[in-house]
């Protein structure tokens, strides 16, 4: 008897030894000790130092709301992409992270994210019903939705932005501008009359306004043309409309309206310093406010194409639920929570009210000195757009804009394709070198287009360029004849 109830203590003691190491390696379940889930939260973006401050009152309210805590880590923009490498590739437990582009689709095709199409049945139904449908059908891999993209503007519409002190100094007329070619005259003038400012911003020349929809990323040469045969996937330099673009950059280069390091600058020519005539951005119903707000000084747009609705323009802001997550269904829960909460998402997006920011007697967002200095998240990264309150200058419309630019939007034919570059990752690794040897002073004007594009052509060929287009249209094709039609 004495030995059989030895057996048994001995058993018990195993158990709770056991039980122990458990909880000692934080893979017990949470509900059933009765404790709260606290969700890992990766963003990009410098990390402030009232980011754990504002997450407590963000878990304060989330976890009488649904049950759960959140824990935000931010890595600095440089080092965002590669840490994030790193955390997925060990296999690390965490439940959401940022994520946009290509890495989103690299990633997901890995089998990196949760798919996300039965989570958003049962625990997201309102920011599925948030989110225009393109947002949904473009950034689905396959008909399986990865991640939750930001519902903002959807559409890529690139825009001419000018110094408007200059353009009122000049009197210049900008409404007459259509395309790129037509700033000879305003470039002309001001490299003529103003030598402390770059006619055109460096920044700017790295990606010329052209007409295709790029599947590697716009510094690589494989793309769908948006005019012409539309599904048939080419090498742009090969292109009558690349050409004569690349030959306007020439001429504006020649003539010194391009700065001579623009092929390798890394200046990112930030608005506050004001040393620049025009460049090239990409817009939203509003935004000169924005850029206005960062300048200090008056900014004039005007737009150089109608709103593409791509894969790139509806993959620029997601957030994936990690494969490693243990807590898929509390982490959907506080992405529909985010999306859809106006207060969850004003907390985040701006901070604490009275310390970050106050209220205006119009109910709009007046920053504090304590927002600029200690808690400023980037807003386009964060979900939701529409339920964010308003800056005090902004117009009472501005969300009403967004919603008339989103349908003014033109779909490109290849919305919703998304390559799967692992059949030809080598020929790409090899493509990719030579890209980042020809593509920046082909961009930028540096050098002659007519001597170095053939140059680039047949580097390009002998790395294996046709070889990815080939692979592209295969897939494409397939595609079509599925999830396309």
């Amino acid at each position: 008897m004495k030995k059989v109830f030895g057996l048994f203590i001995l058993f018990a003691i195993l158990l709770l030894a056991a039980c122990s190491d458990d909880n000692a390696n934080g893979e017990s379940d949470a509900e059933g000790d009765g404790d709260v889930v606290e969700l890992q939260w990766y963003m990009i973006g410098t990390p402030q130092p009232d980011t754990d401050k504002v997450m407590e009152e963000l878990s304060d309210y989330t976890e009488e709301e649904i049950g759960v805590r959140v824990k935000m880590t931010q890595i600095d923009w440089g080092d965002y992409e590669e840490r994030m490498r790193i955390i997925t590739s060990s296999g690390e437990n965490y439940d959401i992270a940022f994520v946009s582009g290509g890495t989103y689709t690299l990633n997901a095709q890995r089998g990196a994210y949760l798919g996300l199409n039965d989570l958003l049945e049962t625990h997201g139904k309102e920011v599925k019903e948030a989110l225009h449908p393109d947002l949904i059908e473009g950034a689905s891999i396959e008909g399986e939705l990865y991640g939750i993209p930001a519902n903002k503007e959807i559409g890529n519409q690139s825009v001419l932005v000018f110094n408007g002190n200059l353009v009122d100094k000049y009197d210049f007329d900008i409404e007459s501008i259509e395309t790129f070619a037509d700033l000879e005259p305003m470039l002309e003038e001001i490299k003529n009359n103003e030598p402390s400012f770059s006619p055109i911003s460096a920044a700017s020349m790295f990606r010329p306004v052209m007409p295709f929809d790029y599947v590697l990323g716009w510094n690589m040469p494989v793309a769908f043309p948006f005019n012409g045969d539309s599904e048939t996937a080419v090498n742009l330099l090969e292109t009558d409309e690349a050409m004569e673009t690349f030959k306007v950059m020439r001429d504006f280069y020649e003539k010194g309206y391009v700065p001579s390091d623009a092929a390798s600058s890394t200046d990112p020519w930030p608005y506050n310093v004001e040393n620049w005539f025009v460049r090239i951005e990409g817009y939203n119903p509003y935004a000169e406010l924005l850029w206005e707000r960062d300048a200090g000084y008056p900014v004039k747009v005007q737009p150089l194409t109608e709103p593409i609705i791509n894969n790139e323009s509806v993959t620029g802001s997601l957030m994936a639920i990690s494969s490693t997550s243990k807590h898929p269904e509390e982490a959907m829960e506080f992405l529909n929570l985010l999306n859809t909460d106006p207060f969850a998402r004003n907390l985040v997006n701006y901070g604490t009210e009275g310390e970050h920011y106050e209220k205006n007697e119009d109910g709009k967002i007046v920053n504090l000195p304590a927002r600029g200095e200690r808690y400023s998240m980037p807003q386009y990264a964060l979900g939701n757009h529409f339920i964010l309150d308003l800056f005090e200058n902004d117009p009472d419309d501005k969300w009403e804009a967004f919603q008339e630019f989103n349908d003014s939007g033109v779909r490109s034919p290849s919305l919703g394709f998304h390559f799967d570059p692992s059949p030809v990752r080598t020929e790409i690794a090899n493509v990719s070198n030579v890209a980042s040897e020809f593509m920046p002073p082909i961009f930028t004007g540096s050098v002659d287009p007519e001597e170095h594009v053939p140059m680039a052509i047949e580097r390009f060929n002998e790395a294996g360029l046709q070889t990815v287009i080939d692979e592209v249209q295969k897939q494409y094709d397939e595609w079509k004849e599925t999830v396309g039609e």
